[in-house]
């Protein structure tokens, strides 16, 4: 999930979802809201925090104000089955909408046909830039968890090279692609990996590709 204030985007209140379950093709849509088939597997349901009370645990302030509009990645399926875990909301006069990215249709509720904005105008604009920042967080996301355990399963069949040492080689690298890019030099260069390791992990991770 994004969150816009004010036409830029308010990272701060950036949320991922755990989804439960296999629920198909829409399990792998990233959307401005967690996607629209698996709403109410996430980990935390989704609902305005105003009806949670400030003294119970699960409540994120965050949430406490109300969106005037919720966007929903995807066609007229999508907004359907989104509609029905989102009630909270719309009872409470926020607006959702579905943006389709084949030739950019919006779809409303209660109607069949699709908008068709100016291509140029500014509404058209704003939906299309939370939608790709929705994309970009969710990529990134996945990507970072790929490359962890891809850094992770290539360092398990290193003989030295336990939970502490894999931990000390990512601090010290910073993110798990400049560690899999590193060269023997740097590898040796890390603070309590002797040489003759260091020269084993880069072996490996040379064979790994």
């Amino acid at each position: 999930m994004v969150v816009f204030e004010g036409g830029a985007p308010k990272k701060s209140d950036y949320r991922k979802f755990g989804i439960r379950g296999d629920f198909g093709r829409t399990e792998a849509v990233p959307m401005t809201l967690p996607h629209a088939g698996g709403l109410e597997q996430t980990a935390r349901p989704l609902r305005p925090e105003a009806d949670i009370s400030p003294y119970d645990s699960d409540r994120d302030a965050s949430f406490a104000a109300l969106p005037d509009l919720i966007v929903i990645d995807g066609g007229r399926g999508q907004l359907s089955a989104g509609m029905k875990h989102l009630e909270p909301f719309i009872e409470r006069g926020v607006a959702v909408v579905s943006l389709a990215k084949r030739i950019e249709e919006v779809f409303v509720p209660g109607s069949a046909e699709p908008i068709l904005l100016e291509k140029s105008s500014d509404a058209l604009r704003i939906l299309q830039r939370v939608r790709d920042e929705a994309h970009r967080f969710a990529i990134t996301f996945h990507r970072g968890r790929r490359d962890k355990a891809m850094t992770a399963s290539v360092l398990d069949g290193v003989r030295g090279v336990g939970p502490a040492r894999k931990r000390a080689l990512l601090r010290h690298f910073g993110s798990p692609d400049r560690l899999l890019t590193a060269s023997r030099e740097e590898l040796e260069a890390v603070p309590g990996v002797p040489g003759k390791l260091a020269r084993e992990i880069h072996r490996q991770l040379h064979r790994a590709g």
